[in-house]
């Protein structure tokens, strides 16, 4: 991979604007809120075109280096990323008399989930940082791409999942030479784990936001979307919504593109997809909450939205109201339809909370908020095959 001109600038708190310096390592800003980076985008617009991102063909998100934070070749971490497709579901669409739906499938990328793209930025930036062991919490799908990747950069992980997470997951996890410890609860129990160790252990914590690293990477599905769609943005996307770092990576990578020229200001409306045993976005939205309030006894099939307490949910929740989106819960009856009805009449197979996107289309389009006019890009967020299937 050639060397690339780079425009980072500076990082950025989330709540109150103030600046930190980019090329050292960070955490959560001095106000406990996730870091932003920022890039000198007149100079992107001068460096680059439309047509230069077209032709790169390889290299999956890393065609879009001059608006990463990565500053050096040597430093990239690649596992052979590819553009994922977007797949029309014609038959349930004309079913329903929509004009369009798309699924973007994040399945195909390395370790089977779009958390490659967050955890391939976090690691070159550990890499170019000097640091030797990471830690996270988990659900299983981002435990895998830490584990993967960092074990590609040389790099200790040390990995923290529900002791419910699914075995596939966790072997995985620790086929990738991660040491991999089970806990007795949630998400957020896990995470107590990690930040307790910090300072004993001497690890760098790259749980969801607390790192500035793996929203420039998720952000990534919004410039290849832009770019699969010809530069014009679908009028809605709904996002299966945990920590929310895709919904808000997107809202940002949609600013950067209009900044630099490359879309105009029409924005999709951001859909955040809950299910109904694990929503706090989706009550706080309900309420007119700026914040949400943890979620007591969390439960659903879709383990990977199974977060009761989101750093970034004022981030989720502004970009929700900003693009004239809603938030939406579903429950695990739903979403078991879901993922049937997609494979049987289209042979796309989801995992559960990619079927929470489409179970979510369906509920909105029923109630009218979203109209049979309108196209929609649904997120399948990992392959099917990471899951346990229904009985033959």
């Amino acid at each position: 991979m050639s060397e690339f001109p780079t425009f980072t600038t500076h990082l950025e708190c989330s709540a109150t604007g103030k600046r930190y310096p980019a090329d050292v390592p960070h955490g959560l800003s001095e106000a406990g809120k996730p870091l932003l980076v920022r890039y000198d985008l007149e100079g992107v617009a001068r460096a680059v075109t439309r047509e230069t991102f077209a032709a790169r063909r390889d290299g999956g998100f890393w065609r879009y280096r001059e608006l990463l934070p990565v500053r050096k070749s040597a430093d990239v971490v690649s596992l052979g990323e590819v553009v994922t497709p977007l797949v029309p579901l014609d038959a349930i669409a004309a079913r329903h008399g929509a004009r369009r739906l798309l699924v973007k499938d994040e399945g195909r990328l390395p370790t089977g989930s779009f958390k490659a793209r967050g955890l391939a930025l976090a690691v070159a930036m550990g890499k170019a940082f000097g640091i030797r062991r990471m830690a996270m919490p988990t659900n299983g799908n981002a435990g895998a791409a830490l584990a993967a990747y960092a074990a590609r950069a040389g790099i200790e992980t040390f990995v923290f999942c529900p002791a419910d997470t699914p075995e596939i997951n966790v072997r995985e996890i620790a086929l990738a030479g991660s040491h991999v410890t089970l806990v007795d609860g949630l998400i957020n129990d896990c995470g107590k784990r990690v930040a307790e160790g910090r300072e004993r252990m001497g690890w760098f914590d790259v749980s969801t936001l607390k790192e500035p690293y793996r929203i420039e990477g998720k952000k990534t599905m919004g410039f290849e979307l832009a770019e699969q769609l010809g530069w014009k943005l679908p009028d809605v996307i709904l996002y299966p919504t945990g920590g929310g770092t895709g919904l808000i990576g997107m809202w940002k990578a949609f600013d950067e593109l209009e900044a630099i020229g490359f879309i105009d200001s029409r924005r999709p409306r951001m859909v955040a997809v809950q299910a109904s045993g694990c929503a706090p976005i989706v009550r706080a939205w309900e309420r007119g909450d700026t914040h949400a309030e943890l979620w007591q006894d969390a439960a659903t099939i879709a383990a990977g939205i199974r977060v009761p307490a989101a750093i970034g949910d004022f981030l989720i929740l502004d970009a929700v109201r900003k693009s004239g989106g809603f938030a939406i819960a579903v429950d695990d009856a739903a979403i078991t339809q879901a993922l049937a009805e997609v494979a049987r009449d289209e042979g796309l197979l989801l995992c559960p909370e990619g079927a929470a996107t489409h179970a979510a289309w369906r509920a909105a389009l029923a109630d009218g908020r979203i109209s049979a006019g309108e196209a929609a890009v649904l997120f399948n967020c990992a392959s099917g095959l990471k899951y346990p299937l229904p009985p033959a």
